[in-house]
């Protein structure tokens, strides 16, 4: 137990100084050159060191107790600043999957409307494009065919915009809420429901799988945390721009990548092991499907309609 007890210690305090503090030593690294250079001498590097080592022949930093001190308030601002970055980035998940963006307070809530109306029509027109593009692929003529490479782009186009028809204002909520709509049209499962109970007959290795790709997706949200945390420094550092608009590129980036592979997974598990919960469920096997997703969620819940998808 003791050694267990060590191991887990050991990793913990892994996590807090990769998570938290080696970020926030970093960002109050850029603070403190922000405030001493400002504006008129912002890339001057020739002062920031003379400025360094004149702080560092102080008084109060020469002795072992003030490097102490000084250490554990270096540490203590680092990991609030890590903390402050992660709730941020809590803030910068919401907005990005937008679950709930109807709830969004009145303005918010009218421009994600708009925005959502706006890519509905986007969508609308490529994917219009693209049925077109299969129709005249019957053409009895070789000459009214379309080439093979403009049915692919007219169908990238259309997942540029959104897998399925747009219903949240960002392309990873609505790649997220791609699978809930695609088992509800394929196999009458409401995943909303259905998830909780489908978790606990996961083989161990898929839940691994599954919240490891969680874990990305939230990284990737802090990491917009930070570019929020950096953005105000451009007050009085202008390089502080420039850093936040590569965390914001990055974090986009990787949000957009870890909600698509996070929402395959949910849907291959759903597809691949329903069947295992309609055997605990006692329910008679059949292929997967309308008829077992049906049965699955009458006796998940009955009062629920399973024509509904999840949101």
């Amino acid at each position: 137990m003791g050694g267990l007890l060590s191991e887990l210690s050991k990793k913990l305090a892994e996590r807090w100084l990769t998570l938290l503090v080696l970020p926030g030593a970093l960002y109050l690294t850029v603070v403190a050159a922000g405030h001493t250079l400002g504006q008129s001498a912002a890339l001057d590097v020739g002062r920031l060191t003379h400025v360094i080592s004149d702080a560092a022949r102080a008084p109060e930093v020469t002795t072992v107790g003030g490097q102490v001190v000084l250490l554990a308030s270096i540490l203590a601002g680092a990991a609030a600043t890590g903390l402050a970055a992660q709730s941020l980035g809590s803030v910068v998940e919401r907005v990005a999957l937008a679950a709930g963006w109807g709830a969004w307070p009145w303005l918010f809530g009218e421009l994600a409307e708009r925005h959502v109306a706006r890519r509905q029509r986007r969508w609308d027109a490529a994917r219009a494009e693209y049925e077109d593009l299969r129709l005249r692929e019957r053409a009895p003529r070789p000459a009214d065919r379309p080439r093979p490479w403009e049915r692919h782009r007219a169908a990238h186009r259309c997942e540029r915009i959104s897998v399925e028809r747009p219903e949240r204002p960002t392309w990873s909520g609505d790649r997220i809420h791609a699978t809930a709509v695609r088992l509800d049209r394929d196999a009458h499962v409401n995943l909303l429901i259905l998830w909780p109970h489908l978790w606990l007959v996961l083989p161990e290795e898929i839940r691994g799988e599954i919240g490891r790709a969680r874990a990305t997706l939230t990284r990737a949200a802090v990491l917009g945390g930070w570019a929020l945390l950096y953005l105000p420094l451009a007050w009085w550092w202008w390089p502080a721009v420039p850093l936040a608009v590569t965390l914001v590129v990055i974090s986009a980036r990787r949000l957009r990548a870890a909600s698509d592979t996070y929402a395959t997974l949910l849907e291959a598990s759903v597809r691949l092991h329903l069947t295992d919960l309609a055997d605990k469920l006692r329910i008679e096997e059949q292929p997967m499907g309308p008829p077992l997703g049906g049965a699955v969620m009458r006796r998940l819940n009955g009062s629920v309609a399973v024509s509904e998808p999840a949101s």
